[in-house]
């Protein structure tokens, strides 16, 4: 095989392969792999935040009134079905409601309470503990509901049809 003057992987020419210890520094900065590394956190953050609300299941009743603004920090008083009472995602007998939410809150009696009742919660159970709330010292308290339903029974009860 014969080797050609303007062959540029010649052994011996000019422009041939440069011996490793000459090779310069590299001065690009590949950015391909940071890319893939945001793109995968981000789509792990977009399906993780959605289930980082309160953990207790509920099924909230329906008005029409608009989602609230953002408050920093809000408290979330939970009550199910069956008349149990949740602070945070932490079960706690009614008596001793206002002791542990002011555990909770500390000092900042103006800090947001949420209460979250399941639509087929009693009323009663609802109220009391409002007025446990409100005894305790606490100015802030908001009743959480779904939105999309109707906000009184008149739309949703039909005319009454005279009997013959």
């Amino acid at each position: 095989m014969a080797l050609s003057v303007h062959d540029a992987f010649a052994a011996g020419g000019r422009r041939g392969r440069r011996r490793r210890g000459r090779r310069g520094a590299l001065s690009e900065i590949n950015v391909t792999p940071l890319v893939d590394v945001m793109l995968v956190l981000l789509i792990v953050f977009m399906i993780s935040a959605p289930l980082l609300t309160a953990g207790i299941p509920l099924e909230l009743p329906k008005t029409e009134a608009a989602a609230m603004e953002d408050q920093p920090e809000p408290i979330s008083v939970s009550v199910r079905e069956d008349g149990a009472i949740f602070i945070q995602e932490d079960q706690v007998p009614f008596q001793s409601l206002g002791e542990r939410l002011a555990a909770v809150a500390g000092a900042d009696r103006e800090r947001p309470v949420f209460v979250r009742a399941d639509g087929r919660a009693a009323y009663e159970t609802v109220a009391q503990v409002m007025a446990s709330l409100s005894t305790s010292g606490f100015t802030s308290i908001n009743l959480l509901t779904d939105t999309g339903g109707p906000s009184s029974g008149a739309a949703a009860i039909a005319p009454e049809t005279p009997q013959p």
